[in-house]
């Protein structure tokens, strides 16, 4: 009998960490960020989605995808982030589905930042949200992904409130001080998972 539990959060939350917490427990990891740009390749039909949805100036010269013009399009308002997702959504879904069925592992982590607004949290028996303060998250962001200010406040901007997870998940987990007090916290949410 397969478990899957779904793994989602706030950008710069933490959710790697997370993630790594999961895989040394034993859980096979499915990333949809990694996902996304495994399927992502020059001419594939992710790709062109994408062209028809932004224009084909979001590819390289090679016709590999441009992730970060893309990206500036995408958050440029809530709207195009919309679009985004309503052209992905789709593909990793069915790679989704794909993957939970091929694996033999019975611990399955599905990392999925849009866990709830692709639809692939109905793929899951669980789920859990890693959330932290936005000043934190913004500095995270800004320091991993090497944007301006205007950049990092848009992504955020994009993103989902607390509330939002807090209603949608079963458990919740802040990641606001040390690396080794979210590992505790994060272990003792994953164990009462299972526990209500």
């Amino acid at each position: 009998m397969k478990f899957v539990l779904g793994l989602t959060g706030q950008t710069g939350a933490g959710k790697s960490s997370a993630q790594q917490i999961c895989r040394d427990n034993g859980y096979f990891v499915i990333d949809c960020d990694k996902l996304y740009h495994e399927i992502t390749v020059a001419e594939s039909p992710i790709v062109n989605a994408l062209c028809e949805a932004f224009t084909d100036d979001v590819l390289n010269e090679d016709g590999s995808l441009n992730f970060k013009k893309l990206a500036e399009k995408a958050f440029a308002s809530p709207e195009n982030t919309q679009k985004l997702n309503n052209t992905v959504f789709p593909f990793i879904m069915d790679e989704v589905k794909k993957r939970i069925s091929d694996s033999d592992a019975e611990l399955i982590l599905l990392d999925a930042p849009t866990l709830f607004e692709s639809g692939c949290d109905k793929l899951c028996n669980k789920t859990i949200a890693v959330l932290a303060e936005r000043n934190i998250r913004k500095q995270r962001i800004i320091d991993r992904d090497k944007i301006s200010d205007e950049q990092a406040e848009n992504r955020l901007d994009a993103g989902k409130s607390d509330e939002f997870y807090l209603n949608k998940c079963d458990k919740t987990v802040y990641n606001n001080t040390s690396y080794e007090e979210f590992l505790v916290n994060f272990k003792d949410a994953l164990g009462g998972i299972f526990n209500g």
